[in-house]
């Protein structure tokens, strides 16, 4: 197991990186929540990623790479799995009502027990498919988990008017835009500088209503 120290100053240099000040307690919460999926991912499977340092840049610093981009006092975090991005900006922004959501029942319960384990006020979470999911958000997060296309005709329902969905991808899914539907429109492409990713590629699609 990789010395929480050295995880610490991985994960301090990276948001520096990042240009990011965080609040007193995020480091220490974003390394316990760390140690919480790593010991849960020992059991059962919650992501293929394996080693801890590898972890902080994939993971964490991969999370909140968007986070000047996030905004609004509601969110929900679509696909979230292992709780990714959005345990790690609800620790990095606290204050905002986040929903994390899964089909997968053994993310689920890993992710209640990280909220109750963690003390993460204001974020619940639901097993269930995002076409079934209820209510309006101001901002929308999705990993990676469908196309764009995809994305939206499931969940776009849950976009309020002038709210933003932000798709982290790897490389720009060019090939992705025809598809999205002409309710929406993509206000911008960002590629995410993730310390630690080296040259591997990170993107995050900005979309909103197109009449926003």
């Amino acid at each position: 197991m990789t010395d929480r120290s050295a995880l610490q100053t991985q994960l301090e240099q990276g948001i520096a990186a990042l240009g990011f000040t965080l609040p007193g307690q995020a480091v220490p919460r974003l390394l316990d929540y760390l140690a919480l999926l790593e010991r849960w991912n020992a059991t059962y499977n919650l992501t293929a990623i394996r080693q801890p340092a590898e972890m902080v840049t994939r993971h964490l610093l991969d999370s909140l790479a968007i986070l000047p981009y996030v905004q609004g006092d509601t969110l929900a975090d679509l696909g979230t799995g292992p709780g990714l991005p959005g345990i790690p900006l609800a620790i990095a922004a606290p204050g905002r009502q986040v929903l994390l959501v899964d089909s997968n029942g053994k993310k689920v319960r890993f992710l209640r027990e990280a909220i109750r384990s963690l003390k993460l006020e204001g974020v619940r979470a639901l097993q269930s498919r995002v076409e079934d999911v209820e209510g309006h958000f101001d901002c929308i997060t999705a990993r990676a988990f469908a196309s764009l296309a995809d994305m939206l005709a499931w969940g776009g329902h849950l976009l309020t008017p002038g709210g933003v969905w932000l798709a982290m991808k790897g490389k720009t899914p060019e090939e992705e835009f025809a598809g999205v539907p002409s309710v929406f429109a993509v206000r911008g492409i960002h590629a995410l500088a993730v310390p630690g990713l080296g040259a591997a590629e990170r993107h995050l699609v900005v979309l909103q209503h197109a009449k926003a």
